[in-house]
């Protein structure tokens, strides 16, 4: 195999969040003083979907909005969704919603504050992922709120993705902005796959508190979702779990399995205040890896060091990107 070079992707320069401005009155045969609500621009209330649990909900309007699915978060920035609360500790440090103090912070799945949705007193809440084990104490504590379940175990990744993006399209009027993220995606699965050599073997890693975790080709974190994307071939096909700090392997393991490609998630990157040593490092520097041909030959990807925290459709249509380039060059 040739040589390639080591990658590692930079966070995603967030787009900056669009100025929104509330419309002008309207005439007197029409509705009197009423402004378009703000959260959604140019979208009419009420509105009816079903959400990803498969529940018909009527959205009536969307004045004061709480989304706390954190695979959203960019593209409630990118579409100039304005919240009124949500909890910005899940937010990757390139989005500027986690910086704007307009936004009521909910806190962590940890440690959420239930009090701060009765304050935010709000509409419509978009409720996921982190946050789908607290669904039951949202509803309680906004009642009369329009409640919209983005939990959905039955799909796939990708096909979560498409139909998430969708919905929440669907929700503020920004059908187009989805399709065309939809489009990119899917053309960015077909450049990965027609650059791919199926003879290349791949294993997925996690790396976390210093140590480097096995992240299984079916369901492994971080990993799992290109091996059936992209069609790679597994340089170890061992059980695992979805664990988010991936599984126990030995470094010995790794080695006897001989990988052309590794396929990293670095989890500690998501956080400032991580102390871990980066996973490139941390890999390259294990003297029991050194024989790998993935590491002699310079084949690591490194996935995006917000991708633990963003996990949305713009993340994993650069990394497909990434990936089309990186199994160009082999």
């Amino acid at each position: 195999m040739s040589v390639s070079r080591i990658t590692t992707t930079a966070a995603l320069g967030a787009v900056a969040l669009l100025a929104l401005t509330g419309c002008s009155t309207v005439g007197a045969a029409e509705e009197g003083d009423a402004k378009a609500p703000a959260a959604a621009e140019g979208q009419q209330f009420p509105v009816t979907v079903t959400d990803m649990a498969g529940n018909e909900v009527t959205i009536e309007s969307a004045d004061s909005v709480i989304v706390t699915d954190n695979r959203l978060f960019r593209l409630v920035a990118d579409w100039g969704i304005e919240l009124s609360a949500a909890p910005r500790a899940l937010m990757s440090s390139e989005n500027p919603l986690a910086t704007d103090e307009g936004i009521v912070d909910l806190g962590t799945h940890a440690e959420p504050d239930f009090e701060k949705v009765v304050e935010v007193d709000p509409d419509l809440i978009v409720n996921g992922y982190r946050y789908s084990g607290h669904a039951e104490d949202m509803q309680k504590a906004a009642p009369d709120a329009a409640f919209v379940d983005m939990t959905n175990e039955e799909l796939s990744v990708d096909e979560y993705l498409v139909e998430s993006v969708t919905l929440l399209g669907e929700i503020f009027g920004k059908q187009d902005e989805a399709k065309d993220l939809i489009d990119d995606f899917h053309a960015a699965v077909d450049e990965a796959q027609q650059a791919y050599d199926p003879e290349v073997t791949v294993m997925g890693l996690v790396t976390s508190a210093n140590e480097i975790r096995y992240s299984n080709p079916l369901d492994g974190r971080g990993s799992s979702i290109f091996f059936s994307l992209v069609g790679l071939t597994p340089a170890l096909e061992s059980e695992g779990s979805s664990n988010d700090k991936g599984d126990d392997i030995s470094i010995e393991a790794i080695a006897e399995s001989n990988p052309e490609f590794l396929l990293v998630l670095d989890r500690e990157a998501a956080f400032s205040d991580s102390e871990s040593t980066p996973a490139l490092e941390l890999i390259t520097s294990s003297t029991a890896l050194a024989p790998v041909p993935a590491i002699e030959n310079e084949a690591i990807y490194v996935m995006p060091a917000d991708f633990y925290l963003t996990e949305d459709i713009v993340t994993y249509t650069t990394v497909l990107n990434d990936l089309a380039k990186e199994f160009a060059a082999l």
